[in-house]
């Protein structure tokens, strides 16, 4: 099963490349990889932010990701009823998890942002305590014996269907495939830059308050600051954010 993504500005060697630009190496363990650390850096971000400087704006950000949590919940539900006995036998059971491939789940900041509100500290503690472990396994280091570790998967693992399971769910019943194309667009409305999104707001705030992280792809993606810029959605000074004190 083969996984692609639409975002070709925000690959792997990007994001290597980037991480010395927004990460602090000795606060991290050098068991883990680039990937790894780039993903603590940006979960202890997004933690001490949210008990410090945005601490009082919390429930402010809840309420923002509300109507967010609603399109999860109905991608969740479409999942449950048309592909969880397929991607259950297919993947889960013979342990493939191709979908879940060591290193290769492309996340954004405010996936982070989003799961960091949702989910309780003990669940956050154990994406610490996972990225932290080196992971000599082929399978991606969010995948535990019981599924994703995460409480709010990114949305890239949300809404990924590889081939196998789309031709099985989909020949027999065509009207399906209509309804998942619907929940796809609903999915670019978050995060797709081609107007203001909840994904590029969520950046902006941790930004506003001097912290940066190479998952930002919103704010500093060369491919995404075009899209903002075909949609007249920079300043006229490029748009990218300035460090701020």
């Amino acid at each position: 099963m083969r996984r692609t993504f639409s975002y070709a500005a925000v690959t792997k060697d990007t994001r290597n490349a980037d991480i010395g630009l927004f990460t602090n190496p000795s606060n991290l363990d050098e068991t883990m990889n680039d990937y790894q650390r780039e993903q603590l850096d940006a979960l202890i971000m997004v933690r001490d932010g949210l008990r410090q400087r945005l601490h009082a704006q919390r429930s402010q950000l809840v309420d923002q990701i509300q109507a967010y949590m609603a399109f999860r919940g109905s991608v969740d539900r479409f999942f449950s009823r048309h592909f969880n006995d397929v991607c259950t036998r297919t993947c889960y059971e013979s342990r493939t998890s191709a979908c879940c491939s060591k290193d290769g789940i492309i996340t954004f900041f405010a996936d982070t942002v989003v799961n960091a509100l949702i989910a309780g500290p003990d669940q956050l503690d154990r994406l610490e305590t996972v990225l932290r472990a080196e992971n000599n396994g082929h399978r991606c280091v969010f995948l535990g014996d019981g599924g994703c570790l995460w409480t709010v998967r990114p949305v890239v693992c949300a809404m990924f269907l590889c081939d196998r399971a789309m031709q099985t769910v989909f020949e027999p019943e065509p009207d399906l495939k209509i309804e998942w194309e619907q929940l796809r667009q609903q999915a670019r409305h978050y995060k797709w830059p081609d107007r203001p999104v909840l994904f590029d707001d969520l950046e902006k705030v941790f930004i506003a308050r001097g912290m940066r992280s190479s998952l930002m792809h919103l704010n500093f993606s060369p491919g995404l600051l075009n899209v903002k810029k075909r949609a007249g959605l920079l300043d006229p000074s490029g748009g990218r954010p300035g460090r701020t004190a």
